[in-house]
């Protein structure tokens, strides 16, 4: 173990699993999706839910960003919103006799996209600099984001009436994409239960702060990855490239988001080293949204899913020492 301690992968497993239960209990009998969303946060990834109406999106994305005290915004996406009103706009004042700097709705340490595919491919784009480069352009001045910055954006499938698929740039920032399903008939029974006299989200409080959480990103950063590791995770990205189900492979940003969720993976497992399996157990939460299906595919109706999962199944897995 290189960079980092047992206290240090302690913190962050600990703090993981306090971020898990508080979400936990609002979003009921979906620990996939919770503990995902966890390793997103703790990745610094931006976070895609895509699901279809009604599965409780919204309420991941806002029971997460609840159960951290930092800054939070809401941005509705709607077909009028328009892209100033994402990143802010400069408007002059007359007394100083000077422009000043009205920040938008991004300057948040989380911001939830609700529906972000309602708003038009131009508003979408405002978004590009911000989640790559954790800052806002206006007029030629470039304004930094508050730290940690976290976009978690909900959208419904694009066969969805009133929805714009996301431009390929922007899906590729979203460094884990994850849907919810339809809840079973238990955890639809629990929820009927708990949360059918009042808002769920009212209890919840506040488990770590900005500070805490950028902390824990910075140990998660620290994580070891072997170099036979490294080289399995290139090779399973590769796959994607070369596989005929796949028109568009995955792009190297792909390869660094996988690390970096790989790492949160391990931190989280107690471990401050990635192994393989963290690799394949993110590929397709990882990989699945870059990837663009060949014609053959569609036709066949496959999914890119399903393509990852095959492409990745041809690459050796790294023995063990």
């Amino acid at each position: 173990m290189e960079g980092i301690s047992e206290g240090d992968v302690a913190r962050v497993t600990g703090l993981a699993r306090s971020i898990r239960e508080a979400v936990s209990t609002v979003i009921e009998g979906k620990p996939e999706a919770v503990e995902l969303a966890t390793a997103a946060l703790l990745a610094e990834a931006h976070l895609l839910i895509e699901d279809v109406p009604g599965v409780g999106k919204t309420m991941l994305a806002k029971s997460l960003a609840k159960a951290i005290d930092a800054t939070v915004r809401r941005i509705q996406f709607t077909p009028d919103l328009l892209p100033s009103d994402i990143t802010g706009v400069s408007v002059y004042n007359q007394a100083s006799g000077s422009f000043e700097f009205k920040p938008g709705s991004v300057f948040a340490n989380l911001v939830i996209g609700d529906e972000i595919n309602r708003a038009s491919p131009k508003t979408q784009s405002a978004l590009l600099e911000a989640m790559e480069e954790r800052r806002v352009t206006v007029d030629g001045v470039s304004h930094e984001l508050p730290r940690p910055f976290l976009v978690i954006a909900t959208q419904n499938p694009i066969e969805m009436e009133g929805t714009y698929p996301l431009p390929e740039a922007q899906r590729d920032r979203f460094g884990l994409r994850i849907d919810i399903g339809y809840p079973s008939s238990t955890a639809e029974v629990a929820m009927l239960e708990h949360h059918g006299g009042a808002d769920p989200l009212e209890p919840l409080a506040p488990v770590a702060t900005a500070a805490t959480v950028m902390e824990a990103i910075g140990i998660v950063r620290q994580v070891y990855v072997h170099p036979q590791v490294k080289q399995y995770l290139v090779n399973v990205v590769a796959a994607t490239r070369t596989a005929s189900e796949l028109r568009l492979g995955a792009s190297p940003r792909a390869s660094l988001q996988l690390m970096r969720a790989a790492k949160a993976w391990a931190a989280m497992d107690g471990r401050g080293y990635v192994i393989p399996d963290d690799i394949a157990d993110l590929a397709i939460p990882t990989l699945a949204h870059r990837v663009l299906l060949s014609p053959a595919a569609q036709l066949a109706g496959r999914n890119p899913a399903d393509a990852v999962a095959a492409a990745i199944a041809t690459v050796a897995v790294p023995a063990k020492r």
